[in-house]
């Protein structure tokens, strides 16, 4: 590949301008003009190249423009829209980043159709993120194609943590394999940093001042002036390789359907366009049936929560009325023996019910509040970026000790959102592991731990799969957990 080339266009005498393939893939590039001068057609004689040479890439599509690749290449079209092969957002990013970068899958991430435009920014960040997270242990040639950069690295300030990562990959990417390019209509919007650090620059025609600007202090004053006369499809070349040598190109024209071409009063016939198997579109599928789930176990839980807050309100009313009734009975009998009797014992055992009813309750709720606050942690922050060294991992990648973290991971956690200490949470996996199973009741006995604690963490445990109930009230350990326990004398230790 060291020495590939791919033909972008002709000079002004008819010579073919070639570029070499390691730059455009590894390096970071910047193309700009006006709109109708020809950059977006630019980019995709660059894309098209690079995969017919067989050479995946990831384009960031804001206007829907580079769907007409699929004409003739086959690629993910991922987005919001139902054109899309699959609709994804920012908990499905890791998995693009995979199937474009491990499995050689081309993708466009389709960012035009989201009305949220903060899921399409999380979308990109965490997408860019994995990509630069994996190619720092894969060091694969890969480029990643910026649309409307400017959104993102603006100049003047205003750049959140998408743009930090973007100019991330920029200063660093190029060390692991990864190369950028933005696209933008006006080099003045667009972070000076990362325009001035490009090894290879496309400027087609601008007008404005700002703009015009912007290529005379890069390029050199005359080209300041003259960008305004090129013809659509022209651009001045400037690139690393020719030691800053300034070219007049014609881009050749794409060979795919153009897709962002202004509409016209003529028939439109859309072509036949390829997708990716329906096997790599299952995978980023089930991703989003796990995210409904979660969705609807988060509002099955808020819509439980509030019918106990709703009982709770109902208890404390009727346990105000029954201490009212009580220490009026207890008035009564004061006066008609002249002692000070204690309540009635009918209304006393009514009031210790309900305090207890009011507990058990109460206790049931944090426990509940937990389990929301955990789920929705995990549908803001989908896909947590892997240690350095370590990929996402999978059930059947992990070794023994690995399952057993994970086991003993999922009791600490239950043990976070329980009423129960530490130490009374590995006391009561202890208990349940030397016996066939034990009640509430008696756990709470054995380890000598209020009932109500010892209820919340069983319920937890449950939760994860680390403890079973059975339908005669008998708590018993998983399977796994067993084991946990079996092969390690200290549990913390695992």
């Amino acid at each position: 590949m060291s020495d590939e080339q791919v033909r972008v266009g002709t000079e002004g005498d008819g010579e073919r301008v070639e570029m070499p393939v390691v730059q455009l893939l590894t390096g970071r590039g910047f193309i700009t003009g006006k709109s109708g001068s020809g950059k977006s057609n630019t980019a995709s004689v660059v894309v098209e190249e690079l995969l017919e040479a067989g050479y995946p890439v990831l384009i960031v599509d804001t206007d829907g423009e580079y769907y007409g690749l699929k004409e003739e290449y086959e690629l993910l079209h991922a987005g919001a829209d139902e054109e899309c092969d699959i609709q994804v957002g920012p908990e499905h990013a890791e998995k693009v980043a995979e199937l474009a970068l491990e499995q050689n899958v081309p993708t466009i991430l389709d960012v035009s159709g989201y009305l949220d435009e903060a899921a399409a920014n999380d979308l990109l960040r965490e997408t860019a993120r994995h990509l630069f997270a994996k190619e720092k242990k894969l060091k694969k040639p890969f480029l990643l194609v910026v649309e409307e950069v400017h959104e993102y690295i603006p100049e003047g300030g205003g750049m959140d943590e998408t743009g930090r990562m973007l100019i991330k990959i920029g200063k660093r990417g190029r060390k692991h394999g990864l190369g950028i390019v933005g696209i933008s209509q006006r080099p003045a919007d667009v972070k000076k940093d990362f325009i001035t650090q490009a090894n290879w620059l496309v400027w087609h025609r601008l007008t404005w001042d700002n703009d015009t600007k912007v290529v005379g202090r890069i390029v050199g004053g005359e080209y300041g002036e003259r960008v305004a006369e090129l013809d659509a499809g022209e651009a001045f070349l400037q690139t690393d390789w020719t030691d800053g040598d300034v070219r007049r190109v014609r881009f050749k024209r794409k060979r795919t359907f153009d897709a962002g071409a202004t509409p016209g009063l003529d028939d439109f016939e859309r072509p036949e366009l390829k997708s990716v198997s329906d096997g790599l579109v299952g995978d980023l599928a089930s991703i989003t049936a796990d995210q409904q789930r979660e969705q609807e176990r988060v509002a099955e839980l808020e819509r439980e929560l509030a019918q106990r807050d709703r009982r709770i309100d109902q208890l404390e009313r009727e346990l105000e009325s029954a201490r009212d009734v009580s220490e009026a009975a207890s008035r009564m009998a004061d006066a008609l023996s002249g002692s000070g009797s204690m309540p009635p014992a009918q209304a006393t055992l009514s009031e210790a019910t309900m305090d207890e009813e009011l507990e058990r309750l109460r206790s049931e709720n944090t426990a509940l509040e937990a389990e929301i606050e955990e789920l929705h942690g995990r549908l803001a922050d989908p896909s947590p970026e892997a240690e350095p060294g370590q990929s996402s991992g999978s059930v059947e990648d992990a070794d023994d000790d690995t399952e057993a973290a994970g086991i003993a991971a999922e009791i600490e956690a239950a043990s976070r959102r329980s009423l129960c200490s530490e130490a009374q949470t590995w006391a009561v996996i202890e208990a349940l592991a030397e016996r066939d199973g034990a009640t509430a009741t008696e756990v709470g006995r054995a380890v000598s731990a209020p009932f109500q604690h010892v209820w919340t963490l069983l319920m937890e445990l449950r939760e994860c799969s680390c403890v079973e109930r059975r339908s005669d009230g008998i708590y018993t350990l998983s399977p796994t957990a067993r084991e946990l326990v079996r092969e390690s004398a200290d549990p913390l230790s695992v």
